[in-house]
């Protein structure tokens, strides 16, 4: 299994989940890393449990939750269970070519729940997040991964530039996309 989605715009669609979005919490980061390993994250990549506590509790970092009841998917207790989540990171210096700002900074939906519109509401409320707080986001993503490229344009995202390393990130196959959504729409 790759780390994300497979791109795939003919894939019959399924029917949209019924999830709320929410900010994380510290007590979600088992769930976080729950859904890391399920989309087949490596460990190195999943990130220590200290880091995505650290983001949650960060004021310039918007990290919210998508959970659900739907079709009986509760914990032990009744809650309901924690099916994606997503973050945001301010990079406040130039870093290699990518520019500061607010970024889009990870997006995971556990592999089960793909394609049923969790991604598109967790995307759309990080970029309501920061349309309050500036002007522009940016995302860098790997050109392999088509399916959050897609994603991401139909949000109105453009691409800016390509290189083999932005802020600090060296892609596998060798290329990264910088793209970029005005909140005025230009």
């Amino acid at each position: 299994m790759t780390a994300y989605a497979t791109y795939d715009p003919d894939a019959a669609g399924r029917p949209p989940a019924a999830v709320s979005l929410r900010p994380a919490t510290r007590g979600d980061v088992s769930e976080i890393l729950r859904i890391e390993v399920a989309a087949g994250r490596a460990p190195a990549a999943v990130g220590s449990a200290e880091g995505y506590r650290r983001a949650i509790t960060d004021p310039q970092r918007c990290v919210l939750v998508a959970e659900t009841t739907e079709t009986g998917e509760t914990t032990e207790t009744g809650r309901a269970v924690v099916v994606g989540w997503a973050k945001t990171h301010l990079h406040v210096e130039v870093v290699d070519p990518a520019p500061p700002g607010h970024y889009l900074a990870g997006i995971t939906v556990d592999p089960r729940w793909r394609r049923r519109g969790i991604g598109a509401a967790l995307t759309d409320a990080r970029l309501q997040w920061i349309a309050a707080r500036a002007d522009e986001a940016f995302y860098i993503v790997n050109a392999h991964n088509l399916a959050s490229i897609a994603l991401h344009e139909r949000g109105g995202f453009e691409e800016v530039l390509r290189a083999p390393r932005l802020l600090g990130v060296e892609f596998t196959g060798g290329v990264g996309l910088l793209m970029r959504r005005r909140s005025d729409g230009s």
